[in-house]
């Protein structure tokens, strides 16, 4: 019987086997634990402690915009944040190579009182013993007698939502149909062109603020009034980062004469001796690249919230000829490279990115973050960039056993096949790294939009799945969610949803059962979209005028070519020369294209139903109507190659990118059409009724651009091939679309798995996909970590752009995950 139970098990994945062997957190590989002891040591107990909210910096920034009242915006925050830097509390770890840190020892999450109005509207408290965040006492006097009263009426959000016309106001405040994000965050997902400070220093950047300054015409009000102080602000800017990084040089030289371990002593020289050259001076070793790097990155945490925190860019890039030099050189191994890039990857998971204004969880369940590090792609030339730190990278990946850093894979025609074999060996690991990006689809693309070849060739990964062309691209204000799923609702019911009773909130398109035709159904929906967009498209014009008053990042700035050019902050566009590709993301794709779908089969086509008693199916939650809910769930559905139900999809993105093509953003920028939900999925779908796909009421709604949970029956090419036929490729006017796709084990078990892997990604590369990321896990073991979070406590999943722990999810994401298809070959 013993034998038949082994038989019956499913196959685990690597991540599955070492939980069920109990191992604790740690290099996964015991070699990698003999040859980076000091990693493995450094990542024991690391997910133990609770993340402490760390308030210092929220204090700091305040001490200074109480000195700075009525100066110019970007001079505060120059001001601001070399105060910041001067002052905030600075720490070395035991076994640290790389140093620089945004709080204190531990996990922490930096409070941003600037842009957290929301939270100010509920009483602060302290944490309780169980809670994952640490608010103490402290904390909050902090907040309600120092921030509170400081910070109420002077904040972005406010200032936007009473600059909003009434009729958006009131369509924004239900927060279901359209989520604005912008007021949340500083600035959107970015990554800065690190390589400008590795090779110029930040003594180069100065020198050209001090040679611009002394340029200016003393004559000229534009250069007195605009561009003075954006200099002031960056000359004061580069003094205040090579203080910070002499600041950890002078604690590393204190910290050494103290120190008796003679290994020990001779590191700490060596971190002073670095943090004294770099980041002022250009780098001349991969260890000073990597310190110069992760300070800047430390910086831009302290400076402003970056959505998702700020990412890695192309790595592999710009840190391969300090490698290959070291390398070549006999001062650096393989094993030290990947000693000093897994103490970067450990700083970046202490500083937890989290929205703590209410239900902003919801939003980004799990703690998401995209610090995303970009490997592989083709260079400037368009020839293929993989090197030999970019197969190191993956090596990490699969050996690091955090959800830090978030790892981006540029696949195209002619990656190499050892390249790709790492890739679905590294995939197969079954932690959702790395996600995947297709140059065959994003470059031409960027092309289209204004990029140059160059530009487009040298593109980044930047956040859950945007990708950016840095020094070209200077959007930075957030977008709004859309929700699809309610508008699916308000044209079955005239307008209204069932949430809000008689309420009128989308147009009026009439009695749907009084429509006599599916085109009199496209119509309405179309109609209640245009609306919904109108106000889309109010708030982003609102937000994108209004942020400047508010939000500056001088550190942003200067690392942008053109920002320096015009002597102009990123904020506060428009700068001339740049590219400004906004977007707008739309949540419940396949929810949409489904519903519709079974409204056309079932009341128009065949005349299995009548409208009336759809809708009345639908109106009861489909209780005591499950014949009806058969015959919707068995209605064509999005992601099985059936081009009934593609049709449908490629109409309803055809219908948004000719709208959004009419219209230009505050800077002249277009408006992209993207599928990037994060978590907003579940809560928008919370707050809808039934619809037609046969989904019950409160039930997330599709994210991105996968299909509906457990619709694709087909297999994982056919998903693919209905997600490229819904496309409207004739537009320039698209972006991110967002991927999930979930394998069981055993479909990519041993080298013939690796094969169909590979095989897969290929297809997905041939059918110009812009985005595709894994989940290789058994549907078993989400149950069980459901019944035992202890047990399964570091199992990650892939979410949505991102990798989190399982456990860390709603129990409401947890089950959507579960219900994804698990697909085998």
């Amino acid at each position: 019987m013993a034998q038949v139970a082994e038989l019956a098990r499913p196959l685990l994945s690597p991540q599955e086997e070492r939980i069920e062997r109990g191992e604790p957190i740690g290099l996964v590989s015991e070699e990698a634990q003999r040859k980076r002891a000091r990693i493995h040591r450094m990542l024991a107990g690391f997910r133990d402690k609770p993340i402490r909210m760390n308030l210092e910096r929220a204090h700091l920034l305040t001490e200074s915009f109480k000195q700075t009242e009525g100066q110019p915006v970007i001079v505060r925050w120059g001001k601001a944040l070399a105060h910041i830097l001067r002052n905030i509390s600075i720490h070395i770890g035991e076994d640290e190579l790389i140093v620089g840190s945004a709080g204190p020892p531990g996990r922490y999450a930096i409070f941003f009182p600037e842009l957290e109005e929301k939270f100010f509207t509920q009483e602060a408290r302290p944490s309780e013993p169980d809670d994952s965040l640490v608010l103490t006492e402290e904390d909050v006097q902090v907040i309600n007698e120092e921030l509170k009263p400081y910070w109420e009426g002077k904040q972005y959000h406010g200032a936007f939502i009473n600059a909003l016309p009434d009729d958006t106001r009131r369509i924004l405040e239900l927060y279901c149909i359209i989520a604005p994000t912008a007021t949340a965050r500083s600035s959107l997902a970015w990554n800065h062109d690190y390589e400008k400070v590795l090779k110029r220093g930040i003594k180069g950047i100065k020198a050209e603020a001090e040679e611009k300054l002394a340029s200016l015409d003393p004559v000229n009000p534009k250069d007195r009034v605009e561009k003075e102080p954006f200099l002031q602000a960056v000359i004061l800017t580069c003094d205040a980062i090579v203080e910070f990084a002499h600041r950890y040089a002078k604690l590393a030289r204190s910290m050494a004469k103290k120190e008796k371990d003679a290994k020990r002593k001779k590191e700490l020289l060596e971190i002073a001796e670095v943090c004294e050259w770099v980041p002022e001076n250009p780098a001349r070793t991969f260890r000073e690249a990597v310190q110069s790097q992760w300070l800047i990155q430390t910086v831009s945490r302290l400076e402003q919230r970056i959505g998702g925190t700020v990412g890695n860019g192309r790595i592999d890039q710009f840190f391969y000829p300090y490698y290959k030099k070291d390398i070549e050189e006999g001062r650096l191994t393989k094993d030290e490279a990947l000693e000093l890039v897994e103490c970067m990857w450990i700083g970046m998971a202490q500083n937890v990115e989290i929205y703590t204004a209410p239900g902003s969880l919801s939003f980004t369940d799990g703690y998401a973050h995209w610090e995303a590090t970009t490997v592989g792609g083709v260079d400037k030339d368009g020839k293929d960039a993989t090197n030999e730190l970019s197969y190191l990278l993956l090596q990490s990946k699969k050996e690091f056993p955090l959800n830090y850093p978030d790892l981006a894979a540029r696949i195209h025609s002619q990656t190499p096949e050892p390249f790709l074999h790492a890739i679905a060996e590294t995939i197969k690991e079954g932690t959702g790294f790395p996600k995947l990006f297709f140059d065959e689809e994003i470059i031409p693309l960027f092309l289209s939009k204004g990029g140059t070849v160059e530009e487009a060739n040298d593109y980044c990964i930047c956040g859950c799945t945007e990708a950016k062309m840095i020094n070209h691209d200077a959007v930075s204000t957030g977008c709004a969610w859309t929700n699809l799923g309610a508008i699916v609702e308000m044209t079955l019911n005239d307008g209204k949803l069932k949430l809000f009773g008689d309420q009128q909130i989308g147009v009026s398109t009439g009695n749907p059962r009084q429509f006599k035709s599916y085109d009199d159904l496209w119509h309405a929906f179309c109609w209640q979209a245009e609306n919904v967009m109108k106000h889309t498209f109010t708030q982003q014009y609102v937000a994108d005028t209004l942020k400047a008053k508010f939000i500056a990042a001088p550190m942003c700035s200067m690392l942008h070519d053109l920002c320096m050019k015009e002597c102009k902050d990123i904020h506060d566009g428009p700068i001339d020369g740049a590219l400004y590709l906004g977007f707008i993301d739309t949540l419940g794709f396949a929810t949409a294209i489904d519903s519709l779908a079974a409204v056309k089969r079932l009341v128009f086509d065949d005349k299995k139903l009548t409208m009336a008693e759809l809708l009345d199916a639908l109106d009861a939650n489909f209780e005591g109507k499950e014949a009806v809910r058969q015959m919707c769930l068995n209605a064509p559905k999005y992601g099985n190659n059936d081009p009934y139900a593609d049709s449908i999809g490629r109409n309803i993105e055809a219908f948004f990118v000719k709208l959004t093509r009419k219209y230009k953003s505050a800077f002249g920028g277009e408006l992209d059409i993207r599928y990037v939900t994060i978590t907003a999925h579940v809560p928008f779908g919370a707050v809808l009724g039934a619809t037609p796909d046969g989904r019950k009421a409160g039930e997330p709604i599709a994210e991105g651009v996968s299909p509906s949970q457990g619709a694709d029956k087909k297999g994982p090419t056919a998903s693919l091939v209905s997600i490229a036929n819904t496309k409207a490729s004739g537009y320039k006017e698209r972006a991110a679309r967002l991927l999930n796709m979930k394998l069981s084990p055993s479909a990519v078990a041993g080298p013939e798995g690796t094969r169909k892997l590979m095989s897969l990604i290929r297809t997905a590369c041939d059918l110009k996909m812009w985005h595709l990321q894994f989940n290789i896990i058994n549907k078993e073991t989400l149950i069980a970590a459901q019944k035992d979070p202890e047990k399964y406590r570091n199992l990650l999943v892939r979410v949505a752009g991102y990798s989190a722990y399982f456990v860390d999810l709603t129990p409401q994401l947890q089950d959507e995950i579960i219900k994804r298809t698990e697909h085998a070959f």
